[in-house]
């Protein structure tokens, strides 16, 4: 596959059947004092819902590894908490709210957000759900809480997609960002692999061999209608974004070794990128669409490059260690993402921009495919532990990881969907 030309000696992640519902548990290093003290109360009226949405709701603010959690009265009056009581507990802010049904079967949640040291609500609001909907409910309500107190969007509404291989069955699925819920936007008895959310949320461009020959599709999540966008000879692989949606950066071999093409969403105006006689592969964009950061092993292992999107010369970016592959820009521009081999073990780099500092962020030995959460707080990447694929994230400064609580199957390259309203 082309993707994987360059990781031909990283072993492929274990085959494991089944697709368990996962969710990612959190474990955390180094933050000490800096946790901010704060209490979700039980929703009244929450017992209308099939599960609890305050428990979804400490669930996402507790993978941050930004919070320490403080446990009072299981309901409280969302309207008038009791400040002392709050207050002794240790508690800064508190969440609590209600749930009400509503005549058309449809449910109302009113959630607040208190300051407990200045006893003063910090904000409110409501939403109207369907009552299948609460955990997008809870999501939401948690990613306003964490952007209030952060100052940053959280994540906790988006979606992941992946592949997951079962039996002969490859699927491409899209799921909660922790993993809950998953479905099948395609499936298929030949492999799928590179899938890639466009920035509005709302497509997927992937690749797929049930032709008998890798093709890149872009599908429409919400209808699942999809179209070819490269069919051309050779192999068609690893397609990336531009950041407004317009095009997309592929690989091709139709004219002899891998290079980079840009092409149109629609599947017109292919334009050649690269004029090597290495292999260059692995396109992304960076964050304001100016440059495409990609792998390419012309300086003799492989390692990550960039150039201006119009194409142009490359000048190389990584320069610690000997093979460096699959990069990928955070959301601000200012720090790369790769895979690294170092002393035989696959793992997680991290690279400022700026200074040319690298951090490994991992210690396991497979790592494969990040994928920055759109806060840019999170790297999301498939590994292998235990000899079972799974997912995985930790966030870039290394002191916070998620780790599957259940294993999904065999799990592969996972891509981190946008913010969506």
């Amino acid at each position: 596959m082309q993707r994987r030309q360059f990781l031909q000696s990283c072993p492929a992640l274990a085959l494991v059947p089944g697709l368990a519902k996962a969710e990612l548990t959190v474990e955390i290093s180094g933050m000490g004092a800096n946790l901010i003290p704060i209490a979700v109360s039980r929703f009244g009226g929450e017992n209308q819902l099939p599960k609890p949405i305050s428990e979804v709701i400490r669930a996402d603010l507790e993978r941050t590894g930004l919070f320490r959690f403080v446990d009072g009265a299981p309901v409280v009056d969302p309207a008038r908490p009791d400040w002392s009581n709050w207050r002794g507990l240790g508690a800064d802010n508190l969440v609590a709210g209600s749930v009400r049904s509503l005549p058309d079967g449809s449910a109302e949640v009113v959630f607040r957000l208190h300051d407990v040291v200045r006893q003063a609500e910090l904000k409110s609001a409501s939403l109207a759900i369907r009552p299948e909907n609460w955990r997008i409910a809870a999501h939401k309500i948690a990613d306003f809480v964490y952007e209030q107190l952060i100052g940053v969007p959280g994540v906790f509404s988006t979606q992941i997609a992946f592949i997951q291989k079962q039996g002969r069955s490859y699927r491409l699925q899209i799921a909660e960002y922790d993993g809950s819920n998953p479905a099948s936007a395609f499936s298929d008895d030949e492999p799928i692999i590179s899938p890639a959310w466009s920035p509005d949320g709302k497509r997927i461009a992937y690749v797929s061999f049930a032709l008998k020959k890798p093709i890149i599709y872009v599908q429409t999540v919400a209808t699942g209608q999809r179209y070819v966008v490269a069919n051309f000879k050779g192999s068609n692989s690893a397609p990336a974004w531009s950041p407004d949606g317009r095009r997309l950066a592929i690989v091709l071999t139709k004219d002899g070794i891998s290079q980079l093409y840009m092409i149109n969403a629609d599947g017109s105006g292919l334009r050649r990128l690269t004029e090597s006689v290495a292999i260059d592969t692995e396109p992304c964009f960076s964050a304001d669409g100016r440059w495409i950061y990609f792998t390419s092993d012309r300086s003799s292992g492989p390692q990550i490059y960039r150039m201006p999107v119009d194409g142009g010369d490359a000048t190389r970016v990584t320069f610690e260690g000997s093979y460096n592959v699959s990069p990928r820009i955070s959301p601000d521009g200012k720090t790369l993402a790769y895979i690294s081999r170092n002393g035989g073990r696959f793992q997680l780099m991290v690279q400022d921009l700026a200074t040319q500092q690298t951090l490994a962020l991992t210690d396991t030995a497979k790592d494969e495919s990040p994928t920055f959460a759109p806060n840019g707080r999170l790297i999301l990447y498939a590994t292998e532990v235990g000899g079972r694929g799974v997912l995985s994230a930790v966030s870039v400064d290394g002191k916070v990881r998620y780790k599957p609580l259940q294993a999904f199957g065999d799990i592969r390259e996972p891509a981190w969907g946008p913010l969506t309203s």
